[in-house]
């Protein structure tokens, strides 16, 4: 099949494009061109290189056009933040595509309800991105149920995988919080460090793409949980890595108001986020219904990207002199 992904350098693509590739597809990776793919494979040799800017655009009409035009049998969308931009695909690619995938996030629930939270709950989003996510899959689900267009959706959790930073134990993206547990120091977490966070490997978000797709009977006009196998809470996760560095756990905990004061403005929202969404969603569903099997844990992806970054001298572990 000839296979469109839009945005397919970033993170899921470094692993989904490879996969297509050797399963004998045609490939053609929508890009702004800007950046390379994590891992350098063989396979991108065999990939053919498209350069847009969607949301310029977007903005003038004719991205959903722009894609039609490359005569796609499957179109997988990993970078669609808009309802509207949403619907210039559809609108465009109606009765032109065998499938259409879009990445979504666990972000649409908000807050749950129950946990793990299956694909039936009801959505509370909050915050901006969360609320444009979860309109999109409201779109694109009426749209495939009512008019039968072949849509499926993947949401994904906190995305981790060599090459960058992963959301650390502190709920934020400084990559010093693990330099800091290597060298045994005390970490202060919000509250109890009791609230969740549910990563996914970057190839584990890809093989769901791929599982959708051959199982495209059962996938089309469906939500699914690209996740690990389970959640973990801040403090376990925490308490993990101090295990992984050979150092005793040494956590202490503040209630939020104060503990919010102890880093920058930027790391506390991007904290705060995480701790009210406290995402723990369920893959009963992908499991049974598309053969999805992750193959990393959250700590596995997670010990996995921490050393890609101690390699790589992102972090330092060692104080200096």
């Amino acid at each position: 099949m000839r296979i469109v992904v839009i945005g397919g350098s970033g993170h899921i693509g470094t692993y989904l494009i490879p996969m297509l590739v050797e399963r004998g597809h045609e490939i053609i990776n929508i890009t702004r061109g800007q950046s390379k793919p994590y891992i350098a494979q063989a396979a991108w040799r065999n990939v053919r290189q498209v350069v847009a800017n969607r949301e310029e655009e977007d903005k003038a009409g004719t991205f959903g056009t722009f894609v039609n035009y490359l005569k796609a049998d499957v179109v997988i969308d990993l970078i669609c933040f808009t309802e509207a931009s949403a619907r210039q695909l559809v609108e465009a690619l109606r009765g032109n595509v065998q499938h259409f995938l879009h990445c979504g996030t666990v972000w649409i629930y908000g807050h749950s309800t129950q946990v793990p939270a299956t694909e039936d709950q009801p959505r509370h989003p909050f915050g901006e991105y969360g609320i444009r996510k979860a309109a999109i899959e409201r779109y694109l689900l009426d749209e495939s149920r009512r008019n039968g267009f072949p849509a499926t959706l993947l949401h994904a959790g906190h995305i981790v995988g060599p090459g960058y930073a992963p959301l650390n134990p502190a709920g934020h993206f400084n990559p010093q919080v693990f330099a800091q547990i290597a060298r045994g120091e005390e970490l202060a977490l919000p509250n109890l460090g009791m609230e969740t966070v549910h990563h996914v490997h970057a190839s584990d978000v890809a093989q769901a793409f791929v599982k959708a797709i051959i199982n495209r009977s059962t996938s089309i006009g469906e939500s699914f949980h690209a996740v690990s196998p389970a959640a973990i809470t801040l403090r376990g996760y925490a308490e993990a890595m101090y295990a992984w560095f050979g150092q005793e756990s040494k956590l202490s905990f503040l209630p939020w108001e104060k503990w919010k004061t102890t880093v920058s403005e930027a790391e506390a929202q991007a904290t705060w986020d995480h701790i009210a969404h406290s995402p723990n969603a369920s893959i009963a569903k992908a499991r049974r219904m598309i053969d999805y099997q992750p193959r990393y844990t959250s700590l596995d992806a997670i010990y996995e990207a921490v050393q890609w970054l101690i390699d790589n001298e992102k972090i330092v572990i060692k104080q200096p002199a």
